[in-house]
């Protein structure tokens, strides 16, 4: 049992509200319902959301109605009214995170390297794949070089691997049982 109270909406009044929707549709030069939508005002500013017309259709069909009539029918040319105002794109970025240039971010990693911080160098290193880190560690193999960053790189490549092919494994199941 629902508590709240639904208002049903006789089947005349929709009627109506068909026949007024028509007529609108027709004086707008539309093909479609939505047509109707960009010549209706809200309060909230902008025009009626298509969404909000179906819902006053069955929610609410004399509002709905009578918005239609004054700003459609009692109207000799009906305007569009202005879209709502939007944020701009790029206003949700967020402002407290400070961004680098490449440059910087190179800088930055030679003064970690200096100050011997292997946790700010492998943070600020950029990430390698695993084959990218293979083919560097046989390269410095061969060349009698010891890297010690590399090997590390190596080491968190390899268990970044593991951890996205056993979470594979868990959400997936094993390729056995296929």
């Amino acid at each position: 049992m629902s508590l709240t109270k639904e208002k049903t909406v006789s089947p005349k009044e929709l009627e109506q509200l068909e026949a007024v929707i028509a007529q609108a549709i027709k004086k707008v030069g539309g093909t479609k319902e939505n047509d109707i939508c960009k010549y209706l005002p809200i309060s909230t500013g902008g025009y009626m959301h298509h969404f909000t017309l179906k819902k006053m259709k069955t929610k609410n069909p004399s509002d709905l109605r009578a918005t239609i009539q004054k700003y459609v029918l009692d109207v000799n040319a009906p305007s569009v009214v202005a879209p709502k105002q939007r944020a701009a794109r790029g206003s949700r970025k967020r402002r407290d995170q400070i961004t680098f240039t490449k440059t910087q971010l190179e800088r930055l990693l030679n003064i970690a390297r200096l100050a011997g911080d292997k946790e700010m160098i492998s943070v600020l290193s950029p990430k390698k794949s695993l084959a990218t880190c293979k083919r560097e560690l046989i390269q410095s193999i061969r060349h009698n070089i010891v890297d010690q960053e590399l090997w590390n790189q190596y080491g968190e490549a390899v268990n970044a691997q593991n951890v996205s092919t056993q979470l594979l494994t868990e959400t997936y199941g094993s390729l056995d049982n296929a």
